[in-house]
This record gives C-alpha cells, structure tokens and sequence, in this order.
C-alpha cells in the first residue's frame, strides 16, 4: 500500500460521512496519531496513522 501524501493544515476528504454531515476535516496535528477537525462542525478527533490513511480518500484544496 502506498503511502498518502498529507500535510499539517491541509483538509481532506474522508470516506464516512460525520454525523454532523460533512466529509471534510482539517489535519491539525501530526505524528505517529493524527489529530483532525471537523469542518462542519469543529469537532476534534485522534486516529492512529495507519487508520486515518486508510479513511482518508483525498486532499482537497
């Protein structure tokens, strides 16, 4: 599997839509977790790199 290209403040698309109905979160931190925000509603959450990789479809800009 290859690795996704990402950076700190990019938004990207995920592939499960957030209750609050926006697809689209902005990577706040990086590390060996990943720390994201949602856009619709600013909710903050964690996820182990190789989850967040696997989630995220793209980078939009």
């Amino acid at each position: 599997m290859e690795r996704k290209i990402f950076k700190l403040d990019d938004t990207v698309r995920m592939r499960k839509q957030h209750p609050c109905g926006s697809y689209h979160w902005q990577v706040i931190r990086m590390g060996a977790d990943i720390k994201i925000k949602c856009r619709g509603c600013g909710r903050v959450v964690m996820l182990p790199r190789m989850e967040f990789e696997k989630r995220m479809l793209r980078v939009e800009n």
